[in-house]
């Protein structure tokens, strides 16, 4: 057996279902359906039920299940420990980092830590947020900028930035609906939200959702895991007329004549991001980065 194919088969059995597992390890679905194949053929037991209602463990399954999580606990401690060893003078800090982040935010903390670790190297990397909560698991990044709050006692986290977010439009609509405190959510219902993929952050995509419904938008973008609108066929599709974007007011693509960036009517949109790490890290570099980005988190809008 493999720490990959351990990984899987926990992934399976705590989603439920293979669709929803092969979203939040970001492969396809028989690939997926191949490794647990692979696995049951190995260990020559059948590991997993599956009906109309989800995929749920057998009593052989629910014996690895334990197994397995346990193997996996052990593994992502021992990365985590050996990390630590470049608590010294040298290391590098690897950071994962959503789209659309300000850096504004990040920069003075940064120009802090290198002035009192100049030793350590900084790594960033542009991940989605369900991307770096694995990376993070996986002993792969030491920082998280993360769209939501992970639950569990596995991470530390606390918020970073809070930004107020607006709609991109033609600008025609955005003449069309604005009022004096902006755009109201309901006059946009005839419009087509350009979305991301919920596999890419869910809670912050549930909570989206939930808000633009209340208001009778229910016309969201379909977009295949793993793929993302560019910026460029986003305004091309808002210059058009024919679908909204949401941005926070500092976006940091320039608009094309005829887009508008226009606030939102009651400020009902609230983009937060928390900084997320290893409950039990131990490098100081991290605690220094850690603490200079302990301000009050900031407000754009």
């Amino acid at each position: 057996m493999e720490l990959r194919e351990l990984s899987v088969f926990v992934a399976v059995v705590e989603e439920g279902g293979l669709s929803a597992a092969a979203r939040r390890l970001h492969v396809s679905q028989p690939a997926l359906s191949q490794t647990i194949g692979s696995l049951e053929r190995e260990l020559r037991v059948k590991l997993l039920e599956r009906s109309r209602s989800g995929t749920r463990p057998t009593e052989a399954g629910v014996t690895l299940l334990g197994e397995a999580r346990a193997v996996l606990a052990r593994y992502h401690q021992a990365v985590r420990t050996m990390a630590q060893l470049s608590d010294g003078h040298e290391g590098v800090l690897r950071i994962g980092i959503p789209l659309e982040f300000p850096f504004d935010v990040l920069r003075p903390a940064l120009a802090e830590l290198a002035e009192e670790w100049p030793d350590t190297k900084v790594q960033a990397r542009h991940l989605s947020s369900a991307a770096q909560l694995v990376a993070l698991r996986d002993g792969e990044l030491e920082l998280g900028l993360l769209r939501e709050r992970p639950g569990g006692e596995l991470f530390d986290a606390m918020p970073v930035v809070r930004e107020e977010l607006g709609v991109l439009l033609s600008a025609d609509h955005a003449e069309e609906f604005s009022t004096r405190d902006g755009v109201p959510l309901d006059s946009l219902g005839r419009l087509e939200w350009l979305a991301f993929p919920r596999s890419d952050s869910p809670a912050w995509y549930d909570e989206l959702t939930a808000i633009l419904r209340s208001h009778g938008l229910d016309r969201f973008t379909d977009v295949p895991v793993g793929q993302r609108l560019i910026a460029e066929v986003k305004l091309a599709a808002v210059s058009a007329g024919r679908a909204f974007a949401l941005a926070p007011p500092n976006w940091s693509q320039p608009l094309p004549e005829g887009v508008r960036w226009t606030p939102l009517a009651g400020r009902p949109l609230v983009r937060r991001t928390w900084a997320v790490w290893p409950a039990d890290s131990r490098r100081r570099d991290l605690g220094r980065l850690i603490s200079a980005l302990d301000r009050p988190a900031e407000t754009a809008g």
